[in-house]
């Protein structure tokens, strides 16, 4: 089961969290409203790759990624999104496009949007399309140990540099 290694770390981290059982849906706007939580409260995660590097950009499921603004919060000269096989190699126990955000379990960097820090509470995938996990804004700051900076721009995914 892919959410058991994000149990596992709440868990021995003692945190308060709660598993949200729902639909299929695939994109993080669909995962939110499947969820019943605000697009502006779901954390969605994007893999990217920095420098050969990978990394996760965690933002709003309302905002998509500006990739060249990601390559300076990174500190890089470019970023690219990760391909399906990519993910899949990275994150053997999560279902592709389910990745949950905390990066230090595969000892990734993680990026976090600062339009995330409005919410109280934060919902998010958890490995798996059918199940989703919320909690604490502070909390989930907290635990994901990421850099806190600014790349998200409002609107969705879709376009040239963008996701």
């Amino acid at each position: 089961m892919p959410i058991q290694r994000v149990r596992d770390f709440l868990e021995r981290e003692g945190n308060d969290y709660a598993v949200i059982p729902h639909p299929v849906a695939y994109t993080a706007q669909e995962e939110a409203a499947a969820a019943h939580v605000p697009g502006a409260e779901w954390a969605k995660t994007v893999v990217f790759f920095g420098a050969g590097q990978p990394g996760l950009a965690v933002l709003p499921a309302t905002r998509h990624v500006d990739l060249e603004r990601l390559a300076l919060a990174a500190d890089t000269s470019r970023v690219r999104l990760a391909t399906e096989a990519e993910m899949a190699d990275l994150f053997p126990d999560c279902e592709v496009g389910a990745v949950p955000p905390f990066g230090g379990l595969w000892g990734l960097p993680v990026y976090l949007d600062r339009s995330l820090a409005h919410s109280a509470r934060i919902a998010f995938h958890a490995g798996s399309h059918r199940e989703a996990v919320t909690m604490g804004y502070a909390d989930f700051e907290r635990l994901l140990g990421a850099v806190i900076v600014e790349f998200a721009e409002p609107g969705g995914g879709g376009l040239a540099g963008r996701a």
